[in-house]
């Protein structure tokens, strides 16, 4: 375990707010000045049926017709919760297993609906069903932000006092997880969505209270304060990061680079990945099965009750033989169906038909490790791996990927000992606190939409002449390059830019006062991608720039300098130019972009 700091900011509290997609988590430290921060999990929510309450909570919202919150969290699971939400027909806003209850006179069911996933980039993940009617997943990542705020602020005030709470409720800072692959996009509806929860105020100051963080990223920094020391990695040995969640499992690579005071510096060495191969794919794969299984049977009206069982029991306790057997206990003595394998009310599964409900998801995230690996090639040697998140609790999927991993590549894979489901909360809170990494890699290569000038012995060129046009300054131009700025598995620094330079030309001046260009992103595994018509549904726009370009140009024509041979049209021998650059840096973990040109002899942004 690293040593803290003793903190020497402003007086405030760090919260840390980690929505997953079946259970979410809080954690939060109050900073005062001369101490030591010390990071405390949130641990008590409305309708937890533990005593001791649980550093976890159901992701999961009841709406009625009306769209109005009626439950949330914990609350939508009890039996009184599901009998109203059967009556009245309300809907429920979480990961979509059926969920079956039986009041004194009938079973029944409430359908559940994912929302974390639907914020995701849309060329990413499984095909997922709607939201509760008239909801978008904004406004439901909002109302469930609103209730997890209160459930902290209840929380704080319970421990700490009223007091407290109030000298600090004005100097929250807010750090949001989300996934590896999620990038400026969904920040941005995170942001809208911690808006309208009443976080934040929309304004840049409020914005300069919240903070994102990958998970990959929060799990490396609750790794750190829990066990991640060995003398392989102190002296420079990668770690691979698998944050094994509900939904997502975040592979993340780093080593250390600085160590000073006791604190300890890192930086990434791989492009992380977002694997959609979490816990609730094995329950989804069981859903599968049991389909086919019981299609012909009796029983096919419980199958979804009998999924859930399976997520809740056997997923649990399954040990991984093959000659053993998972059992689903769904109803009394009297069901019997021995042609089905169900006797006294319970469900029998080989245990070789379990293996595959896991097989996916073990497989996709040993090969992602040695993906990784490969790709941390000649910036480090990756040693060890750190399995975290509420899926690294299940023996059968750890002990699967350790024996795929350690004794055949080498790694030693271990899970610190902590409690796993709250990895991302305080990993948070820790990433704010300690700030642990310096430098990161771009997860995507990025660029712009430009033209260039028509070369026809040029193979590319000549393959789109059919696409081409005559510009303004009357040179021919084909269109649809990509111009990268920021390639993919680059190294960048907190402080360091990355930029290109580009010219846009009119013949109507006031056309140049408003500049704005979209920023792309592209997902595929190409190394230099070039072009948009090649993969096309591998580009996404990022975000758009803009920029009050009015005082950039001159007020008067220029005739440009032309090459031998190209002629000007008589409508555009005034020709006007701006010269910019577009500027690209990542910050913490947010990407920046910016355009920068020239006023007065400066450069401005």
């Amino acid at each position: 375990m690293t040593v803290r700091k003793i903190y020497s900011g402003p007086r405030a509290l760090v919260l840390g707010i980690d929505v997953g997609t079946t259970y979410s988590g809080l954690s939060y430290s109050i900073l005062e000045p001369g101490g030591v921060p010390v990071i405390r999990p949130i641990t008590r929510f409305p309708g937890q049926q533990d005593v001791g309450g649980d550093s976890k909570v159901p992701t999961a919202i009841l709406y009625d017709k009306y769209g109005i919150v009626r439950s949330e969290g914990a609350d939508t699971i009890l039996p009184t919760s599901l009998e109203k939400a059967d009556d009245e027909g309300w809907e429920r806003a979480q990961w979509s297993v059926t969920y079956t209850y039986t009041t004194a006179s009938k079973p029944s069911q409430v359908n559940f609906f994912r929302f974390k996933l639907h914020l995701r980039p849309a060329a990413n993940g499984p095909d997922l069903p709607p939201l509760p009617h008239r909801k978008t997943a904004t406004s439901v990542f909002a109302d469930f932000l609103q209730y997890l705020f209160e459930c902290a602020k209840t929380f704080i005030i319970d421990s700490n006092g009223a007091d407290l709470w109030a000298s600090l409720q004005h100097n929250i800072r807010f750090v949001l997880t989300h996934p590896n692959g999620w990038e400026g996009k969904q920040q941005s509806q995170m942001r809208d969505a911690a808006i309208v929860a009443g976080l934040i105020p929309n304004s840049e100051a409020g914005h300069d209270r919240l903070r994102f963080v990958t998970e990959g990223e929060a799990s490396l920094h609750f790794c750190i304060q829990n066990g991640l020391d060995n003398s392989t990695i102190d002296s420079g040995g990668g770690v691979v990061i698998v944050d094994a969640g509900g939904g997502t499992i975040d592979i993340s690579s780093y080593r250390v680079v600085k160590k000073y005071n006791g604190h300890k510096e890192y930086e990434e060495i791989a492009p992380p990945q977002c694997l959609f191969q979490g816990s609730i794919y094995v329950t989804q794969r069981a859903h599968e099965y049991l389909e086919v299984v019981l299609r012909d049977s009796k029983y096919a009206d419980d199958i979804d009750s009998m999924a859930q069982i399976f997520d809740t029991s056997a997923k649990l306790t399954f040990r991984g033989g093959s000659d053993e057997f998972a059992f689903i206990k769904f109803g009394a003595a009297r069901d019997q169906d021995p042609a089905h394998n169900i006797r006294n009310g319970q469900l029998k599964i080989p245990g070789s038909d379990v293996q595959e409900f896991f097989e996916p998801s073990i497989t996709a995230v040993a090969n992602a490790v040695k993906e990784q690996c490969v790709s941390a090639l000649g910036k480090s040697t990756i040693s060890s791996v750190f399995v975290v998140g509420g899926f690294a609790a299940n023996d059968y999927f750890f002990s699967e990927l350790k024996a795929r991993l350690q004794p055949h590549i080498g790694l030693n894979v271990t899970r610190p000992d902590a409690h796993l489901n709250k990895a991302v909360a305080d990993g948070a809170v820790s990433f704010h606190i300690d700030h642990h990494v310096s430098v990161r890699v771009a997860r995507f290569t990025y660029g712009v939409k430009c033209s260039e000038a028509y070369n026809p012995s040029n193979n590319e060129h000549f393959t789109r002449a059919s696409t081409r046009y005559v510009g303004v300054s009357g040179e021919t131009l084909v269109p649809g390059r990509f111009s990268a700025i920021l390639k993919k598995g680059t190294q960048v620094a907190e402080t360091k830019e990355f930029s290109e330079t580009y010219i846009r030309r009119s013949d109507d001046p006031a056309a140049l006062d408003r500049f704005s260009t979209e920023l792309y992103l592209y997902r595929g595994r190409g190394e230099s991608p070039q072009w948009f018509d090649v993969e096309p549904e591998l580009y996404e726009v990022a975000c758009r720039i803009e920029a009050d370009t009015s005082r950039a140009i001159a007020k008067y024509p220029l005739l440009l300098r032309l090459r031998p041979g190209v002629t000007v049209p008589p409508a555009a021998v005034n020709v006007y130019e701006v010269n910019f650059r577009v500027v690209l840096s990542l910050g913490l973990t947010e990407l920046k972009a910016q355009i920068a040109w020239t006023e007065n002899g400066k450069e401005i942004k």
